[in-house]
């Protein structure tokens, strides 16, 4: 193990990209309106829990599965998918059924730890040491647990009408990016077929 100053710095830059926790808000705000109150200790530690463990034992437990990382990132574009279509159409589709429901899913998973941190973990892995990805990883969780516990204050802060516009505007932008993320990781299934046909 090799304590490194640099690489917790470049991997923490590249997590909170991935994470994008304040771009999330609008989302966040919205599902806290619809389920109640958000338990972000809970989602937090559940999103770390998660985001540690895909780390050590990511690649063989989708194998496991025989799941890959293609195939997992498909399954999580619908979730983003369906949550994009929430917020700019202003219907229901996730159901709520219990108090701080979705403290675990969406916000814990996928929101937090979802299939593009799981692949950025991966990508990363073979670049930094183990124990530079935790403490990066840990630094970018007391950051999402501090955004999640005060947005009272940014919903405040922003109004009714600033929450629909962002609303509206980061529900394209989640639209745009459950695209992508479909389209590239189905082509990477089909490419993979396209061997086993021809046999």
């Amino acid at each position: 193990m090799h304590f490194d100053i640099v690489e917790i710095l470049s991997a923490f830059i590249v997590l909170f990209a991935v994470i994008d926790i304040l771009g999330s808000i609008p989302i966040i705000i919205d599902l806290k309106n619809k389920s109640g109150e958000i338990n972000a200790l809970q989602a937090t530690l559940v999103a770390f829990g998660i985001l540690a463990a895909f780390l050590f034992v990511g690649e063989a437990l989708l194998g496991l599965f025989g799941v890959d990382i293609s195939s997992f990132a498909v399954a999580g574009s619908f979730v983003l998918l369906f949550l994009a279509l929430e917020m700019i159409l202003g219907r229901d589709i996730f159901k709520y059924d219990m108090p701080g429901g979705a403290s675990i899913v969406p916000i814990a998973f996928p929101l937090i730890a979802g299939a593009g941190s799981f692949t950025t973990i991966l990508a990363i892995r073979a670049e930094y040491e183990t124990v530079n990805i935790i403490i990066a990883l840990f630094l970018n969780i007391v950051f999402v647990y501090i955004v999640l516990k005060t947005t009272k204050v940014i919903e405040r802060a922003l109004g009714k009408g600033g929450i629909y516009i962002l609303k509206k505007f980061f529900g394209i932008i989640l639209l745009a990016i459950a695209v992508k993320l479909f389209t590239s990781n189905f082509a990477n299934l089909i490419s993979g077929l396209i061997p086993v046909l021809n046999n």
